[in-house]
């Protein structure tokens, strides 16, 4: 059992405790520290957490094993770096860091101290995207020619001046950090490593100084090209469509897969809502247990992250071609 402790506790560091808290014999999130972790004693005491003052003390503990972060993109590295050390594993909400730089620093620091990283890349759990990239995988659509992918939502509609998400040196590309980042890492896992990306991103609708609109052309070195949207005012919707020379696969939501064969034959799927934050919590404590590898690679990690520099690059150059070192 790994003993981890959740740093922030917005609503995502809530509902990542809620998703595994009780639930699982791989994980035991002992505690918990914030900003004002003492505004949250409440939800502390009915889950039976540990508050923290800060992070120094829970970093300080013996009896902590991993630290969870949900904090602020542009806190990430110097937390990453003071758990590796302090021999602390580390499980990191995306984006990991805001540069390509930044993320190899996280990740030696760690591998020097034979440490595990795990990026909450949570839609890796989904059992359609399982069986998406295991058909790929066997060839079943054949050569991957093109990708489509958006992840969109409401979300921004949400946010207020003075929080957090709504300052752009903590959201760069509008919903790209909160939602159309889970599309990329699906993209190079199928495709691999990108080449370059051409992006638009804007401010439509939005009262605050944030990003809305976003879109973005992407080649990858393996030839692959692909398109990715991510909209933060609109009805949600999760689409993952990869192109092959002997059909496509489509995630039509986040739990319905379609496979459509060159005869236009159709093979439609649909899957139960599975506790997918709980797994990808679980999957990091069975790498620290040496049972089983986390499924985003260190590497892969990096990719997602220069992929998401390049991508503010490009936005800020006048949709300028961004070629990745």
């Amino acid at each position: 059992m790994i003993n981890a402790v959740m740093i922030g506790l917005g609503w995502w560091g809530k509902h990542s405790i809620d998703s595994i808290k009780g639930k699982s014999d791989k994980m035991n999130i002992i505690g918990a520290c914030a900003r004002n972790t003492d505004q949250h004693a409440e939800y502390l005491n009915k889950n039976e957490l540990k508050s923290y003052n800060n992070y120094d003390d829970v970093l300080k503990d013996e009896a902590v094993d991993a630290v969870i972060l949900t904090t602020p993109h542009s806190l990430h590295t110097e937390q990453i770096l003071s758990a590796a050390n302090h021999n602390k594993h580390v499980f990191v909400e995306k984006p990991m860091t805001l540069t390509k730089d930044d993320a190899i620093k996280c990740v030696n620091a760690l591998k020097e101290k034979n440490l595990k990283l795990g990026v909450g890349f949570s839609r890796r759990f989904q059992p359609a995207y399982i069986d998406l990239l295991k058909m790929v995988k066997a060839g079943d659509i054949g050569e991957i020619l093109h990708i489509e992918g958006e992840q969109s939502g409401p979300s921004a509609y949400k946010l207020k001046e003075g929080m957090w998400r709504a300052q752009k040196s903590e959201s760069p590309g509008g919903a790209m950090a909160a939602r159309g980042i889970h599309v990329m890492d699906a993209m190079i896992s199928i495709a691999g490593e990108v080449d370059r990306i051409s992006c638009i991103s804007e401010r439509r609708v939005l009262d605050i100084d944030l990003d809305d609109t976003t879109s973005m052309l992407v080649k990858f070195k393996s030839g692959v090209s692909g398109y990715l949207g991510t909209i933060y005012v609109t009805a949600d919707i999760w689409r993952l469509h990869v192109y092959g020379s002997k059909g496509y696969l489509l995630m039509d939501g986040e739990t319905r897969l379609i496979k459509k064969s060159l005869d236009n034959t159709e093979t439609i799927t649909n899957y139960p809502n599975a506790n997918i934050v709980g797994l990808t919590l679980e999957a990091f404590a069975d790498d620290i247990e040496g049972k089983q590898s986390f499924p985003v690679t260190s590497e892969e990690a990096i990719q997602g992250v220069a992929a998401f520099e390049a991508m503010v690059k490009s936005a800020q150059n006048d949709y300028e071609w961004i070629k990745l070192d």
